[in-house]
């Protein structure tokens, strides 16, 4: 079969190394319109359940992503740096620009053709050679735009401005910090994804942003206020701007969805598809599982038609209560002033039940675990989880973030 990509993501590429490690026979391009190893933004984060699927699907491009990743544990919440709470848990994370070399290098290796600085600029028409079109060019997919009637598309913006940046400052666990200004409350949620560098995403509310005067003020502005307001939260170290050598801007999170996935032989993966709130974090673990499930209902089914219709049906089905959670977490967050009259401790509470009510005791085993020696306690039982896990998919533990 002959299938072309547009777009040279995670999706677009793990879609790539999937198909052609199930039929060798494909002949696949990858058409991405930047130069290789360009991407916006820094880090993504992800769990032991995409590291199982893509040890399962491709042992050899999941070692190289583990040896790239970081691991964090626990999530640290500080209200005005002065009072601190705790969630249990740990995940993982990766520098995007090292997630798409990896991938890239293995599909290079099985014979895929990436074409960088190629725009296809959305009209599929041009690709009339091809039998299969992945349309996988990001929210903005300018394919999916001009056929968004077929896909029924829809694009809802959210409430909250939010930029995204980095910090030479090395976090180990994943860090939110809420920050009370005069104009109103503003954080960041932070994580590793890199040497020496850590993701830092800002989000305040509308009123917040333009108090703050972020509405005139500079790119290099912008993230001079917000040294100076996060100044002991990320202990006097810088936040980063640059990336692809173009500062960040303040954006609104773009809520992608469509009533169905493929249009003729055109068909939607990752954010193309389906966008999910980075409160949630899941955007590069749900396009790679897209690829997967897209490569195998190619795989399972003789005839294309009936392969785009089961991948439809059952990544729709799947994604939808995916979802359904990250609007209920964006919605908690464009509203967390109101819970933030509270301590930390009971404050973590209520982020940690945003997606739904938790039972009584829950909250005991919540006030448990800011003992430091349940945490410790805790910590050991995630190691020794993270070691079963590991040797049971074959690959070594991830070591805690550092500096490499």
């Amino acid at each position: 079969m002959r299938i072309v990509c547009i777009g040279g993501g995670p999706a677009g590429l793990y879609f790539a190394i999937s198909a052609k490690l199930r039929d060798a026979g494909h002949d696949i391009t990858v058409i991405e319109r930047d130069p290789p190893g360009a991407t916006y933004g820094w880090g993504v984060v992800y769990w032991d359940d995409l590291l199982d699927i893509l040890f399962r699907n491709d042992p050899e491009s999941a070692r190289a992503l583990q040896a790239e990743s970081v691991l964090w544990q626990e999530q640290r919440i500080l209200l005005r740096n002065e009072q601190t709470a705790y969630l249990s848990g740990y995940g993982f994370s990766v520098g995007r620009a090292a997630l798409l070399d990896v991938l890239g290098e293995r599909a290079t290796e099985l014979g895929i053709d990436l074409q960088y600085r190629r725009e296809v600029n959305g009209d599929a028409a041009e690709l009339t050679d091809a039998d299969l079109v992945v349309v996988c060019d990001g929210a903005n997919s300018r394919t999916r735009q001009r056929h968004g009637e077929q896909f029924g598309a829809r694009v809802d913006v959210g409430g909250n401005p939010y930029i995204w940046l980095g910090t030479d400052r090395v976090f180990d666990s994943f860090t939110f910090a809420f920050e009370q200004t005069p104009a109103g409350w503003i954080w960041f949620h932070a994580y590793p994804s890199t040497a020496g560098i850590s993701t830092c995403i800002v989000e305040c509310s509308q009123q917040t942003w333009h108090g703050l005067g972020f509405d005139s003020l500079s790119s290099e502005d912008s993230v001079g206020l917000l040294e100076k307001i996060f100044e002991r939260a990320i202990d006097g170290h810088a936040l980063i701007s640059q990336s692809r050598g173009e500062p960040a801007r303040w954006q609104r999170f773009t809520q992608v969805t469509n009533k169905t996935w493929s249009h003729g032989n055109l068909v939607l993966a990752g954010d193309a598809a389906h966008t999910t709130h980075f409160t949630l974090g899941s955007g590069t673990r749900l396009a790679m599982i897209d690829a997967v499930m897209l490569a195998q209902s190619l795989y399972d089914h003789e005839e294309l038609p009936a392969a785009l219709e089961s991948y439809d049906r059952r990544g729709r089905a799947a994604l939808r209560p995916i979802q359904a959670a990250a609007r209920t977490s964006m919605a908690w967050f464009e509203r967390a002033d109101r819970y933030l009259d509270r301590d930390a401790v009971a404050f973590a509470y209520a982020m940690a039940g945003r997606e739904g009510a938790h039972p009584p005791w829950r909250y005991q085993m919540h006030l448990a675990t800011q003992i430091p020696a349940v945490r410790a306690a805790l910590r050991g039982v995630d190691s020794a989880r993270r070691w079963y896990l590991a040797r049971r998919r074959g690959e070594a533990p991830a070591l805690p973030a550092r500096s490499r």
